[in-house]
C-alpha cells in the first residue's frame, strides 16, 4: 500500500481550491488587495504542491515546460502591448483613459484587466519555470570528505 495515500487524496481536494482561489485573487484583485502578481504566485504553488505530490513526469505533463517558456513571453507581450496600444491612441504608456477616451471608466476597467493577465501569466510561468529548473538539477556534492 502507498504511505501517501492520504496525502494525495487531501491534494486532489485541495489543489482545485487552491486556483479557485488564486482566480479569485486575480479577478477581485482590482477592488481589493491583491491582483496579477498574487494571483501568478498562488497558482504557481498549486503546480508545484502538484509535483511535489505526484511527481515531476506528472506535474511536466499537466504544465509542460514549453508553456512555461511561452507563458513567460506571452505575459510581457500582453503587458507591454496594452502600453503600446495607450501610445498608439494619443495617450502616455499605459495610460488606460485613452483606450476608451469618451468613457474613461471602461479604458481604466479593460486596461487594469488586461495588465493584471498579462502580470499573472508571467508570474506564473517564472515561478513554474525556477521549480522546474531547480527541481530537474542533479545533486552533487553529497558525499563527506573526511
Amino acid at each position: 500500500m502507498n504511505p501517501y495515500v492520504v496525502l494525495r487524496v487531501v491534494s486532489k481536494l485541495l489543489i482545485p481550491l487552491i486556483f479557485l482561489f488564486g482566480f479569485y485573487v486575480h479577478f477581485h484583485g482590482e477592488y481589493s488587495p491583491g491582483g496579477g502578481f498574487s494571483a501568478g504566485v498562488v497558482l504557481g504553488v498549486g503546480v508545484i504542491l502538484y509535483a511535489l505530490i505526484f511527481g515531476m513526469d506528472a506535474a511536466r505533463k499537466a504544465v509542460p515546460p514549453w508553456w512555461a517558456r511561452i507563458g513567460m513571453a506571452m505575459g510581457a507581450f500582453i503587458f507591454a502591448g496594452v502600453g503600446f496600444v495607450s501610445l498608439f491612441m494619443g495617450g502616455n504608456f499605459l495610460d488606460y483613459t485613452a483606450l476608451d477616451p469618451n468613457r474613461t471608466y471602461l479604458g481604466q476597467h479593460l486596461g487594469i484587466v488586461a495588465v493584471e493577465f498579462g502580470v499573472r501569466m508571467s508570474v506564473t510561468a517564472v515561478i513554474i519555470a525556477i521549480f522546474y529548473a531547480f527541481a530537474g538539477r542533479e545533486r552533487t556534492g553529497d558525499t563527506a570528505e573526511g
